[in-house]
C-alpha cells in the first residue's frame, strides 16, 4: 500500500510568501500607473459611506497617525474630503470625491484581478479563504493591537 506524501508547513510557507510577492509586485506595477501607494490604494477601496478617521485606521490595521499621512495625500489629489457629519461634528469622516469613486473603480479593478487567485474557481476561492482564515485564528493582523 502506497503511503500519501505529507505536505510539509515549510513548503506551504514558502508557497503563501511566494503568492504574496507575486500579489505585491503586480499591485505595486498597477497602482504605480495610477500613482498610488498600496496604502492609499487600500483606503480608497475601503471608503464607500462616510467613514470615521479612527474607522479607517481599523480597516486599515494601522495606527491612526499613519491614517492622517495617507488622508492627507489622497485629499491633496482632490480624491477625498474630510466632513463633519450633522449627527457628530467632533469627529471628521472622509467621504469620496467625485473624481475619488472614478480612481476607486479602477483600483477595485486591479485587486480583483489578483494574478494567482482571480484564476481559480469560484469554489477553490472560497476554500482558499476559509483554509487563510482558518490559518490566521484569532492572531491580531500587524498593526493591530492584542486584546
Amino acid at each position: 500500500m502506497e503511503m500519501a506524501t505529507r505536505t510539509r508547513p515549510e513548503d506551504i510557507v514558502r508557497l503563501v510568501v511566494e503568492l504574496s510577492r507575486t500579489l505585491m509586485d503586480s499591485f505595486d506595477a498597477e497602482l504605480s500607473k495610477l500613482n498610488l501607494t498600496l496604502p492609499q490604494a487600500m483606503l480608497l477601496h475601503q471608503l464607500g459611506d462616510a467613514l470615521p478617521m479612527s474607522g479607517a485606521a481599523g480597516k486599515l490595521h494601522c495606527d491612526p497617525s499613519n491614517v492622517t499621512g495617507i488622508v492627507d495625500r489622497l485629499e491633496a489629489r482632490g480624491l477625498i474630503a474630510r466632513r463633519q457629519l450633522a449627527r457628530d461634528r467632533r469627529v471628521k469622516h472622509l467621504v469620496l470625491t467625485a473624481e475619488g469613486r472614478r480612481l476607486k473603480r479602477r483600483v477595485d479593478s486591479v485587486l480583483s484581478a489578483a494574478p494567482g487567485v482571480s484564476s481559480l474557481a469560484a469554489t477553490e476561492q472560497a476554500a482558499l479563504h476559509e483554509l487563510l482564515t482558518r490559518s490566521l485564528g484569532s492572531r491580531p493582523r500587524s498593526g493591530e493591537a492584542k486584546t
